[in-house]
């Protein structure tokens, strides 16, 4: 769209009649990058007398629909929305180990983990090395080996946290691209195993069978996914000991925290998936990676409740933007050659395609998922007794929101056990014009880039009559 044509677009907008109605609903996505449109009504009527109370209707709204946020958790494609996610996850982490939101205040005394699991090697890469706040060489060797195909296994500089460079195979062809999805598809039951292995190995400490385990003790968990910048997924977990009826009532006394961390390494160790041999495919027994990271959080020692909260909550926003992929399905008749994505993230695009065309591997659904090279799962996720529900908190707003427009006269107080609630709606796009796109930017005080997105996103026709 041409500057002139943004111009006019930002001109007929602000001369509007119904300008302020318009700014007001931009105001309440929270400055979304590319707000869903909505067409439809809502009415609320009488049950004994079917009388109707209250309607709302789009058609008088600004081209005849209603602007809502997209609420997508990804921050490439919404910064604002990303951030209602993340900090929704953050209550969420910090509310399972020091209280609110529901969860009593003295769960903050059970003994809890922070648990990170990563990924094994898939070949050299280039990485970011720090000692004592120095910053040393990548891979420096004084007997480097030269690879098969001619790559001294060598790197001296010393990397930038913003350099290209970091992630990238030292040797691309030495590097193992089908373990590297394989083991990302598999993650997720990776970690299955994990939390089933973890209570096994809890309950044979103890003297216990499972059954017993469970009768005197809950192990609560809340995890989120990360990508390293090699393009593989690694778990960073809150790992919490609790007693039969979950947070409100504290474990035994032989729940110790180190009893925890035990059997955390031993199951960390000891989970496998194996991938069979297909097609020419080598059988392949994938495994958590050797760097295990296992600490204690403590309300007042090096690792705080708040540092792990925000630490996970940060995580919760990104997907595999970091290594240089899409934030996009991938379609079969994308020029992969021509997609703007590290030759990296390439490569690993590459493989999921490859290895999903075979018939064996078509439940790990790696074609639908090669924009994220493989990894498939959730990227929050958290056990049913941890603490409160992303959907509770979500609703616990909504409610606020209602309140406030009760508040303001814009909704009649009705008691809601005696009205029925009819609402029809339609989807009529998404996304804001160039013109539109400059005035949310002023209005939210959010970047211009926060709002104007790669994807042509154009408002819908006006509604007829309008």
């Amino acid at each position: 769209m041409s500057t002139a044509h943004a111009k006019a677009g930002l001109i007929a907008r602000l001369h509007d009649p119904q300008y302020a109605r318009w700014a007001s609903q931009i105001r309440r996505t929270g400055g979304c990058r590319q707000p869903v449109h909505l067409r439809g009504k809502v009415e609320h009527i009488d049950r004994a007398t079917g009388e109707l109370l209250h309607r709302y209707s789009t058609h008088l709204e600004p081209n005849g629909i209603l602007r809502v946020a997209c609420k997508t958790r990804r921050a490439s494609r919404c910064p604002s929305c990303a951030e209602t996610y993340r900090a929704d996850t953050y209550q969420l982490v910090r509310a399972g180990l020091v209280g609110g939101k529901g969860v009593p205040e003295t769960v903050s005394a059970h003994p809890c983990l922070f648990v990170t699991l990563t990924a094994p090697s898939f070949g050299v890469v280039h990485t970011r090395v720090e000692k004592n706040g120095k910053v040393l060489p990548c891979h420096a060797r004084r007997d480097a080996q030269t690879c098969p195909h001619g790559v001294v296994m060598s790197c001296t500089a010393r990397h930038g946290t913003d350099d290209p460079w970091l992630g990238e195979p030292l040797c691309p062809d030495c590097y193992d691209y089908a373990g590297s999805v394989l083991f990302n598809a598999t993650a997720p039951e990776l970690w299955r195993r994990f939390t089933e292995a973890l209570r096994r190995r809890f309950a044979r400490t103890s003297g216990l069978t499972l059954k017993e385990l469970r009768e005197r003790l809950v192990i609560s968990f809340a995890k989120v996914a990360e990508y390293q910048r090699r393009g593989v997924v690694h778990f960073h977990a809150v790992i919490r000991l609790d007693g039969p009826d979950g947070p409100t009532s504290p474990p035994p006394a032989w729940a110790t925290a180190d009893a925890l961390a035990d059997a955390v390494r031993h199951a960390a160790s000891a989970v496998t998936v194996t991938i069979p041999a297909v097609s020419g495919e080598p059988s392949r027994v994938l495994r958590w990676g050797g760097q295990l990271d296992v600490r204690q959080i403590t309300m007042d020692g090096e690792l705080t409740e708040q540092a792990v909260a925000a630490y996970i909550a940060k995580y919760a926003t990104k997907a595999a933007e970091c290594v240089g992929t899409l934030d996009r399905r991938i379609q079969l008749l994308d020029d992969l050659a021509a997609l703007p994505v590290r030759e990296h993230a390439r490569r690993l695009i590459a493989e999921c395609l490859r290895l999903g065309a075979l018939e064996e591997l078509a439940d790990l659904r790696l074609i639908q998922w090669a924009h994220m090279l493989g990894f498939r799962g959730h990227f929050s996720t958290k056990s049913r007794r941890y603490s409160t529900t992303l959907g509770a908190l979500r609703a616990a707003r909504a409610d606020h929101m209602r309140d406030e427009q009760i508040t303001t006269g814009r909704l009649p107080l009705f008691e809601e056990d005696t009205v029925l609630v009819i609402a029809h709606w339609e989807y009529a796009g998404q996304g804001l014009s160039v013109g539109d796109a400059l005035l949310a930017a002023a209005l939210t005080g959010t970047p211009l880039s926060a709002h104007i997105s790669t994807e042509v996103n154009h408002e819908p026709a006006p509604a007829h009559g309008h």
